[in-house]
């Protein structure tokens, strides 16, 4: 589903995002490791599917370490990009702007 997003994302005429980057803060501690990752504008995009109920504190912690350094961050679902993938790219590139 990741990379029906990131397909989604490129089809709808935004630029190609980086795809399970590391993402760092300035002291070189990691942050997390997002699904899709838009380095000039610090967006990151997670694809929750159904194992992130599973690991849900984790998931917000590493959410909590990425916005703590300034990294704006969307989160999706399944329902999102199937059922409403015109408001997927149009949020993004809102955020992207």
């Amino acid at each position: 589903m990741e990379s029906r997003l990131r397909m989604l994302l490129v089809l709808g005429g935004l630029s190609r995002p980086k795809a399970q980057i590391s993402l760092h803060d300035r002291q070189g501690r990691f942050l997390g490791r997002p699904d899709l990752y838009y380095p000039d504008c610090r967006l990151a995009i997670e694809y929750d599917g159904g194992v992130h109920r599973d690991r849900l504190a984790e998931d917000n912690r590493r959410q909590n370490r990425l916005i703590s350094d300034g990294i704006r961050l969307l989160r999706l679902t399944a329902g999102d990009i199937l059922r409403t993938p015109d408001t997927v790219v149009a949020q993004v590139r809102r955020v992207l702007a």
